[in-house]
């Protein structure tokens, strides 16, 4: 018998490759064998989903340290966890524009001056509501990752700490960007059954997020606290600089898209 995924010879009594650590499936596709795959996967108390996520809180460092480090048979792929993050999230924006549009609404006189400011009347960018918006959640979410990587992995390099390279950076940002969407998508969900608003939900979860990543760099690099924490301001600082060049470049485009 070869397994199916690498074609490595196993033995009949193997329940999983030792090359590549698939696992060994005997039965053919049944819809009993399938629930059983789901019940496995998604349902079980001591599967990988809800092991990953729980450890992710508890101790993160065992998840991503272990993950960079060839651990990867006991919780969910970097990436893999980062796609079910991205389904938690339509989701999300599904009940929110099916349902509870209301909750996207957000009446603010700061926003309407800054909406019928001079020179605005051209901006391509002025009539895109929440609702719009929060239809590409899941392309915005995959475009930011490379932005937080670099902030991460940069902020580490000027200090000279470079346990980890940039790619690693990377698989830290998925795990963390992939544990926040999963947690906003379930609060949201929540708030909106309250008849919370959705903006102003936002703003409450924002700054818990972060506190989330000081405390993930924390338990991954071991840093003394004082050290951890001068990192944690170092990478926020070039977050938002990275972020608002973007803007600003996404602004000087979309003003001269609207001058022509």
């Amino acid at each position: 018998m070869n397994c199916r995924n690498c074609n490595k010879t196993l033995n009949n009594t193997q329940n999983y490759c030792d090359e590549c650590g698939a696992k060994i499936i005997q039965n053919r596709l049944t819809p009993k064998v399938l629930a059983n795959q789901v019940n496995e996967q998604f349902i079980s108390i001591d599967n990988k989903f809800l092991q990953t996520f729980i450890d992710l809180f508890k101790k993160p460092e065992a998840v991503i340290d272990g993950y960079v480090k060839g651990t990867r048979k006991k919780y969910i792929d970097a990436l893999q966890y980062f796609a079910i993050s991205l389904t938690f999230a339509a989701v999300q924006v599904f009940l929110m524009t099916t349902f509870f549009k209301e909750a996207l609404e957000f009446d603010s006189e700061f926003f309407n001056k800054i909406a019928n400011a001079p020179g605005n009347e051209n901006n391509p960018f002025l009539n895109s509501d929440f609702e719009s918006t929060s239809k590409y959640q899941g392309l915005i979410y995959i475009f930011t990752l490379p932005f937080s990587a670099f902030s991460t992995w940069l902020a580490y390099y000027i200090v000279g700490d470079k346990r980890y390279n940039f790619t690693e950076h990377l698989v830290l940002n998925i795990y963390f960007s992939a544990q926040t969407i999963i947690i906003i998508a379930i609060i949201s969900i929540v708030f909106l059954l309250f008849d919370i608003n959705y903006i102003l939900a936002s703003f409450i979860l924002t700054p818990p997020m972060f506190f989330y990543l000081a405390f993930v760099l924390h338990r991954v690099f071991k840093d003394r606290f004082w050290d951890s924490f001068a990192k944690f301001i170092l990478t926020m600082v070039i977050y938002v600089a990275t972020f608002s060049g973007v803007g600003i470049l996404a602004a000087v485009v979309g003003l001269i898209i609207g001058l022509s």
